[in-house]
């Protein structure tokens, strides 16, 4: 990729500063609630940035990073089971996602439209039988379905997770100012505009779709590793669960699809949702549901949309007039 560093020069010190400021957070004595909190903002981020990646850039509406997070899991429990670190489990499990993507990517980007989103929505439901069925280590499992307790965690504190979900999100930030700022990234945006008129201008469409969706699912599948350790259990009814769609879903629609900051402001959001709506159980991704439409509505570019484009009066006479 061809960087133009004009473009970066002076957009890194923000984001510096504030990956030490937050590094230092833990040792600086911040509340194990601050810390829970910022854990799951810089998983969320992470994860929402490669949505954006995918969704907001390259025009591809995936609805399967539930398959790549649920396998980040389960190689980072296979890896541990078979007594090797837990951190040879995270970067594994990055790989295995990344290769999926790769397995799954050839038919899938035969379907266009409705018909991708589709596809990709049957891939993390398959997954979650498969693993119902299948023992991948052996051994004891764990509550209601096929699930593991992750090993070799012992020694691993709060802070340590804290500092590696603080990494995968930093990195994905990075990651998401440099493919944009590059040659692939204009060749995204030509795709998402319109992939035949791309195609005849001399752009690779299946390749350079298939470097955005492996790059993608290689840091799911990391920021997937990086969630299971915290959380030091995994079962497949939840590693491949559509509550995890609902979330990236929120973020980037929330904070603005298709908008470099966007996810940033989104991850926020749903952080405090995640917490408000943690007491009302199996209602939490209908209001979620209600919540994502009402935003589509009223605020169609999101909050960083609205902020750089106008304000929240055009959005609100646009949805009452019904006017473009």
């Amino acid at each position: 990729m061809r960087l133009d560093t004009s473009l970066l020069r002076g957009r890194w010190t923000p984001l510096v500063i504030a990956i030490v400021v937050l590094a230092v957070l833990p040792v600086a004595g911040a509340p194990a609630t601050w810390l829970l909190y910022l854990f799951l903002f810089f998983v969320y981020l992470a994860m929402a940035n490669m949505w954006n990646l995918l969704a907001g850039y390259s025009g591809l509406i995936c609805l399967s990073p539930a398959a790549f997070i649920g396998l980040g899991g389960y190689t980072l429990v296979i890896i541990t089971w078979s007594g090797l670190p837990f951190y040879l489990g995270i970067i594994a499990g990055g790989i295995v996602a990344a290769i999926f993507a790769i397995i799954i990517a050839y038919p899938l980007f035969r379907m266009r439209g409705i018909y991708f989103a589709i596809g990709t929505l049957v891939v993390p439901a398959a997954l979650q039988v498969v693993f119902l069925l299948w023992r991948p280590v052996g051994g004891e499992l764990h509550g209601g379905g096929a699930g593991y307790m992750v090993k070799g965690l012992t020694g691993i504190t709060t802070t340590d997770t804290y500092w590696m979900a603080l990494a995968i999100a930093a990195i994905s930030v990075f990651l998401m100012r440099v493919i944009l700022n590059s040659k692939l990234g204009l060749g995204l945006a030509a795709i998402r505009d319109n992939d035949e008129t791309a195609g005849s201008s001399g752009i690779n469409v299946f390749r350079t779709k298939l470097y955005s969706f492996v790059i993608a699912a290689f840091v799911m599948g990391i920021a997937g590793g990086v969630f299971y350790t915290y959380q030091g259990y995994i079962e497949p009814n939840s590693a491949f669960n559509i509550s995890w769609l609902m979330t990236l879903l929120m973020a980037t629609v929330i904070g603005g699809e298709g908008i470099e900051d966007g996810p940033i402001i989104g991850a926020v959001i749903v952080v405090i949702l995640h917490f408000l709506l943690a007491k009302y159980a199996g209602l939490s991704l209908l209001i979620q549901g209600v919540i994502l439409v009402v935003v589509m509505l009223v605020v169609p570019q999101g909050i960083m949309g609205l902020i750089r484009g106008g304000g929240i009066h055009r959005s609100v006479r646009k949805l009452i007039t019904g006017r473009r």
